[in-house]
């Protein structure tokens, strides 16, 4: 389970175990399907090549079962355990005891390579003993904690998922280092800030698993420490106390994994300190500095805004400023992202309103998918939002996705988190069940007011607005389903055993709730209509002035080079009031709803497209046929152009 939040004291609602619920069908159970045929394969092996990535030879080396020195990223630990966490839900699901016996391998080997103890992180493990001049804790970008809280993740979702303690034990020697090393950080004022604190979310998740308060009490120390920090950085949120903190900033996975781990401790302790600021802060950034496609993180580097000057620091990964969203260097490293899906999960545990799960699909369904090409085995790491034909400058990154590249952290946490999506279809509390994420599934409640049932959720979303909840197994006990209304719907209906109901915008960003007073009779019906619309920009995102974005449901489209006949998608403009059609498309195999229309660009003769500035000298309009694709479906035709703003044209 993603997070198990039902004892939670000031959790409002709690998701599904996994058993309980399963893709039946469309696009998610085809995600579901092909991550765990192909995705996750393809990553291990990469992992267990010896002269590649190392990552499990680096696990043996630490045994002592293989000679050798450590290499690649001090965070390939904290990889390994999260692709582990997206294998263990395939192979659950499956039953494939080829599988189970394979994790449980990776399990002994994790346990012979932990030290007394209970130290487990292999790059200072084997440097320690060659004597190389590594050591424990020596510097906070060598992700130690940050592979403990990854490995306490991975051990929860193994003993929820399996039921065993094997990897639990391993989890459980390895938090009682880090208990020690947080007691001794307090009693002597030493106080250094884990990058990335994965370890938030796993020690309130080791709480939840286990009952042992010690663990709770161990993240709440960890957080408090951080205002003990002598000369923090807004790149690690440690510059000013924690809750004083108004806006998102600095590194875009470390603020989002803290705020997702604080949001933990908020839902276990009921501190409104913590939620008052966790609320600012997420606003900040819903508001202000999220792109279209639900990434964040804009920046490769940037410097801190707020309150440095004139001692201005380097930030990596960066927020920025509000407003500050470029296209063509949009970092956005797809870790940031679901970072941030996992902070605003949390949010709508703490409160659940529709406005968070408008964030967690735009994000899911666009930035995460777009990660991964549709074979799936090839990867973004920062996912830009508009590629020109060539650049007078090197990104870090490469601009097409790779089945390899130097960093693995974001193709194993994208992985994990489509395995567990089915985990955001639904939330629950005692007499009511919320809608999250759309797709055909099927899923088993037992509510605490003694409602019994079996929903089934039939729908071809997210190509098509129609969604319908039948129920079998029921015991007639009545309930109340929240029927989510995404924020984009500006028309439909609900129909409750024929009773309809409209929908208008008023209803958008809001749940609409059915009483089902029996649920064996019950039968529910929502269409929500799917016009394709315009989307256009704050005036500070200057990029994007005068431009638009196309799009339909809970999908960004964007267009690529083989979607128009023209020199350059650059020229292309988009009418204000064109007509699209929407029609099926085949790429590589998977089959999308593109959509077609008339576009234009101009008739610019003597036009250098490679100066500066040049006169604009305009001879007339030429229609143009323009294809438009879901933004999370593109580079997978070859390289060339891709954009999502468009400038638009307006008729008088």
């Amino acid at each position: 389970m993603l997070i198990d939040t039902e004892k939670s004291p000031h959790a409002k609602v709690h998701p599904l175990k996994k058993e309980n619920i399963k893709w039946v069908d469309g696009l998610w159970n085809d995600y579901f399907e092909r991550t765990g045929r192909v995705t996750i394969p393809h990553i291990l092996k990469l992992f267990e090549d010896a002269d590649g990535f190392h990552e499990v030879e680096n696990f043996r080396i630490a045994a002592g079962e293989a000679q050798g020195d450590f290499k690649g990223t001090p965070y390939g630990d904290g990889d390994m355990y999260k692709l582990l966490e997206g294998f263990m839900y395939y192979v659950s699901s499956k039953n494939d005891q080829k599988g189970i016996a394979l994790l449980d391998d990776y399990i002994a080997l994790f346990k012979r390579a932990q030290q007394p103890d209970g130290y487990l992180s292999t790059k200072q493990i084997i440097g320690e003993r060659q004597n190389k001049g590594v050591k424990r804790l020596g510097d906070i970008e060598d992700f130690e904690v940050y592979n403990f809280g990854h490995l306490f993740t991975s051990a929860c979702t193994h003993k929820r998922l399996f039921g065993k303690d094997t990897f639990l034990e391993v989890a459980l020697k390895a938090a009682d280092y880090l208990e020690n090393l947080y007691t001794e950080a307090a009693r002597t004022g030493k106080v250094q800030t884990a990058v990335c604190p994965s370890h938030y979310m796993g020690l309130v998740e080791l709480y939840r698993t286990t009952g042992d308060k010690r663990f709770l009490n161990l993240a709440e120390l960890a957080v408090n420490l951080r205002d003990k920090v002598k000369n923090g950085t807004d790149d690690n949120q440690d510059r000013i106390p924690l809750r004083t903190h108004e806006k998102i900033l600095g590194h875009a996975v470390r603020s989002t994994y803290l705020y997702a781990g604080c949001a933990d401790i908020y839902m276990e302790t009921g501190e409104e300190a913590l939620l008052s600021m966790l609320e600012k802060v997420w606003s900040n950034l819903a508001a202000k500095k999220l792109y279209l496609t639900g990434g964040c993180g804009a920046l490769y580097n940037g410097i801190s805004p707020y309150g440095m000057f004139p001692n201005d620091q380097k930030t990596h990964q960066a927020f920025g400023y509000e407003y500050q969203l470029p296209n063509v260097t949009a970092y956005n490293e797809t870790c940031a992202t679901l970072g941030n899906i996992f902070w605003t999960y949390r949010m709508f545990a703490i409160r659940p309103d529709a406005h968070f799960f408008d964030v967690i699909e735009r994000s899911m369904l666009n930035l995460a998918l777009a990660s991964v090409s549709l074979g799936g085995d090839k990867f973004f790491y920062e996912n830009m939002l508009r590629r020109a034909k060539k650049l007078d400058y090197e990104l870090r990154w490469p601009l097409e996705r790779t089945s390899y590249i130097e960093c693995f952290c974001c193709p194993t946490n994208v992985s994990r988190c489509i395995m567990q999506a089915m985990e955001y279809a639904y939330m629950v509390s005692s007499d009511s069940v919320y809608t999250g994420l759309y797709g055909a599934s099927e899923a088993a409640f037992a509510l605490e007011n003694g409602a019994a049932f079996t929903l089934r959720q039939s729908t071809a979303y997210p190509w098509e607005g129609a969604i319908r909840f039948t129920f079998e197994n029921t015991n007639s006990k009545g309930f109340t389903l929240n029927i989510r209304i995404p924020g984009w719907v500006e028309s439909g209906c609900v129909s409750v055993n024929g009773k309809t109901t409209s929908l208008t915008e008023k209803d958008a960003g809001t749940y609409f709730a059915v009483s089902v007073e029996n649920p064996a009779t019950a039968e529910i019906d929502v269409l929500f209509d799917m016009p394709v619309r315009y989307t256009s920009a704050h005036a500070l995102v200057e990029e994007n002035i005068n431009q638009v974005a196309v799009e339909r449901g809970p999908l960004v489209y964007c267009m690529e080079s083989p979607d128009a006949d023209i020199e350059s998608l650059d020229d292309i403009l988009l009418p204000s009031d064109a007509v699209f059609k929407s029609v099926p498309y085949e790429i590589n195999g998977t089959t999308i709803t593109a959509i077609e229309t008339q576009a234009a660009t101009l008739l610019r003769p003597d036009y250098d497209r490679n100066a500066l500035y040049s006169p604009l000298k305009v001879m007339g309009i030429k229609p143009v046929s323009l294809r438009l694709i879901p933004y999370f479906a593109w580079d997978n035709r070859g390289y060339g152009e891709m954009r999502i703003w468009t400038p638009v044209l307006y008729r008088f």
